[in-house]
């Protein structure tokens, strides 16, 4: 019998833990990259999560993978891939599971496939180039590329078995693993939900997202549909006072000031983020050469896509 600790099994932790000792929730990600012919592939990944989200001069994701999937081959040879979200309709989580089935080529994969392959921004923008296709289907898509700097594993290629040295976290990690930090070069976004980022979700405005358990036994995966997710207000008591507000805004920067109204719009904000909010503001202020940052310039910072509305 287990020892229980305090209500707990401490449980052995094997080879892919994620899915053999653990429930961990995930997304669901179809990646299309281009195989060897030009050919657009399809893999079905869960180990994809956000890695540069702020402070960098790119944001970026990172992707865990088998060094032998046709995904990490074909990652190796262009560097280039999109990350496509599907809903939670059943058909698209069963074709997810028979695109994550390792072993076939492109061609085999590809044959039946039940989405729909379109250009996405890349294609559009660069007639020349070679791009992975994008699922017409998902609700939203990442265009990334690799950056193969990191980890100085720009020497990275494709081979039969990989025995090292191995790279710390990008690249070929391991001698059956991968790590790729791809750069995020766009984020498509169908119109509904591109509405609600832009003016105001509700619960109504969010997407019927999967989300796989990350346990599997020998016979299914297991994943959850989406339901009517819930709202949780912010505590009044983590923000700060208008005085606290004012205070740091008047040191923040020489040159640039607050309105009393700007920093009335502040006020919500978590103390340990105010210093970086507003330095963010200070930036966009010296950008658009502003000395005055109003309620005006507020709304116009607030506004997560206002450079796509002029």
């Amino acid at each position: 019998m287990k020892e229980d600790i305090n209500g707990f099994k401490n449980i052995r932790m094997v080879d892919n833990f994620y899915q053999t000792s653990s429930f961990i929730p995930m997304p669901t990600i179809e990646i299309s990259t281009l195989d060897e012919n030009g050919n657009t592939n399809i893999g079905s990944y869960s180990l994809c999560f956000p890695y540069y989200i702020a402070g960098k001069d790119y944001y970026a994701m990172i992707l865990e993978c088998r060094n032998s999937s046709n995904t990490c081959k074909n990652l190796l040879r262009t560097k280039k891939c999109a990350l496509n979200f599907i809903t939670d309709k059943p058909k698209y989580f069963k074709e997810a599971v028979r695109l994550g089935f390792p072993g076939e080529t492109t061609e085999e994969k590809m044959k039946d496939c039940i989405f729909s392959l379109v250009d996405g921004k890349r294609a559009k923008e660069d007639k020349n180039g070679k791009y992975p296709k994008v699922i017409k289907e998902a609700y939203q898509v990442f265009e990334c590329t690799w950056d193969d700097s990191l980890d100085n594993a720009f020497n990275d290629k494709v081979e039969e078995e990989y025995n090292g040295p191995y790279h710390n976290f990008n690249g070929i990690t391991s001698k059956f693993g991968a790590h790729f930090i791809l750069k995020i070069d766009n984020i498509l976004i169908k119109e509904k939900y591109y509405d609600a980022i832009i003016n105001g979700v509700s619960a109504s405005g969010f997407p019927s997202v999967p989300v796989d358990y990350g346990y599997r036994d020998s016979k299914n995966f297991w994943y959850t549909t989406f339901k009517r997710p819930r709202k949780e207000p912010i505590p009044k008591n983590k923000g700060v006072g208008l005085d606290s507000v004012k205070y740091a805004a008047s040191r923040i920067d020489p040159e640039v000031k607050f309105s009393d109204e700007a920093c009335a719009m502040l006020v919500k904000v978590p103390r340990v983020f105010l210093t970086m909010v507003l330095r963010g503001c200070v930036d966009w202020a010296k950008e658009n050469n502003v000395t005055l940052i109003t309620e005006k310039e507020m709304k116009i910072i607030n506004d997560k896509r206002s450079k796509e509305k002029k």
